[in-house]
This record gives C-alpha cells, sequence and structure tokens, in this order.
C-alpha cells in the first residue's frame, strides 16, 4: 500500500498498541491514544460499541477501540469482559483456582474492535476468538492473562508463544484481520471513485 491509512488506536496498554502495530504496522500507519473511558456494563459487543462512540466524541474522527474477554466454559463464559478486574483482584492463581472442582477448563478468549469514522457514525464490530483451556500460569507475566491460557492445538501459552506465532492465531489477529480488510477495501473504493472524477 503506497499511502498508510492512518488509523486511530485508543488504549492506554501498551502491550495490546504493540501487538497492534505487529499486525497493522505494514499496512496503516498507528497512532493511539489514551482516554479515560467510564467502564461499562454488558456484553463484549455492547462495551466496544458504546467505547468507541464516546472515544469518537473526544477524538472528533475516526477511532477505534477494542474490547477483549476471557470465559470460561464451567463458568457459563464467565468472567468475560471483566476478565481485566478479576485478574487486578485475585491474580493468575485466583483465576486458576476459580475452576478447582470442575473438570471443564476449556475457555474462550475474544476479541471485539468497534471502528467508526467519527462522532455520530454507528460503530462497525469486528470479531475474533480463539477456543484453549486454562492452565496453570506459564512465561513471563507481562500481557494480562496471557501466563494461563493455552489454545487449542499449541503445547504454549500466549505468554510462552513466540510473539510472531501468537500474533498468527490470537483471538485479536482474527479481529484485526477483519477490521483490515474492511478498511483496504473501503481505500479501494475512495481510490476508485476519485479516479472516476
Amino acid at each position: 500500500m503506497a499511502d498508510k491509512q492512518k488509523l486511530l488506536f485508543v488504549t492506554g496498554n501498551k502491550n495490546k498498541l504493540a501487538e497492534m502495530q505487529a499486525l497493522l504496522g505494514d499496512h496503516f500507519q498507528l497512532d493511539s491514544i489514551s482516554i479515560d473511558l467510564p467502564e461499562l456494563q454488558g456484553s463484549s459487543n455492547e462495551i466496544a460499541r458504546e467505547k468507541c462512540k464516546k472515544a469518537a466524541e473526544f477524538a472528533k474522527g475516526p477511532v477505534y477501540v477494542e474490547d477483549t474477554g476471557l470465559g470460561f466454559g464451567a463458568l457459563n463464559g464467565l468472567p468475560g469482559p471483566y476478565i481485566k478486574w478479576f485478574l487486578e483482584s485475585i491474580g493468575l492463581e485466583g483465576l486458576v483456582k476459580m475452576l478447582e472442582g470442575y473438570t471443564d477448563k476449556s475457555a474462550v478468549a475474544y476479541c471485539t474492535i468497534a471502528y467508526t469514522t467519527g462522532p455520530g457514525s454507528e460503530p462497525i464490530l469486528f470479531e475474533g476468538s480463539v477456543k484453549g483451556s486454562i492452565v496453570n500460569p506459564m512465561g513471563p507475566r507481562t500481557f494480562g492473562w496471557d501466563p494461563i491460557f493455552k489454545p487449542d492445538r499449541h503445547n504454549d501459552t500466549y505468554a510462552t508463544m513466540d510473539p510472531a506465532v501468537k500474533n498468527a492465531i490470537s483471538h485479536r489477529s482474527v479481529a484485526v484481520l477483519k477490521l483490515r480488510q474492511y478498511l483496504e477495501k473501503e481505500l479501494e473504493l475512495r481510490r476508485s471513485l476519485a479516479v472516476m472524477e
């Protein structure tokens, strides 16, 4: 892509930003802004949509936000979008202990990206998910719950994977690929219209 499209990613999480840059860097110029958005309750889709609307009002232009969750099969999808607060409250070991007494250790990691062209424009959602299981912590404790999530068909947790491998299979990469494909189609459409004028 000759001229990179600028994207504004609303996050204060440097690890998320680094992953997004790795996933989008060759296609788009990624800038980030940290906005203190209100903590909302609801499904991941509802949270991402509302965060995106509020961020667009603040930034007064196109933005995208993401909401990430980790749902435990034995707990009917909890903690889900509230995983960040559970992690801060009880830590990795506490999350693993939540499943003590359950034979079902399955989990789903998911990411919902909401993108809008600006204030007043309804956000478009892009979703990605990966099935896996909850295991005792393995690997560096530098990125959220990565040490306890082991994707299906892999022997490593997200934390012990090579970053390039994680970026190729993660819930975030699935959602980002959908966003990228959408934006590339939009860019091609704008170029075609410009040529016709």
